[in-house]
């Protein structure tokens, strides 16, 4: 019950600590990590969020108001 809670917990922390960095900042750490998989041919788009979009979301910044969102071509 511990782990569990104390996981749930970390996931949290670091979910808010994510939203609040600038998306610039965001939006470059998610490139390097697609880059360092061999991801070619991706666009990595920042969004309103309240903005309706059918591409992944793979990040908040910007405190939660904004998302990136993420599409392979």
């Amino acid at each position: 019950m511990n782990k569990v809670l104390f996981m749930l917990l970390s996931f949290v922390v670091v979910a808010q600590a994510q939203a609040a960095k600038p998306c610039e900042e965001l939006k470059g750490e998610i490139s390097a990590k697609l880059d360092g998989k061999g991801v070619k041919n991706y666009v990595l788009e920042i969004v309103p969020v309240e903005q309706e979009t059918d591409k992944k979301i793979v990040g908040a910044c910007d405190a939660g108001k904004m998302k990136i969102t993420y599409v392979r071509q």
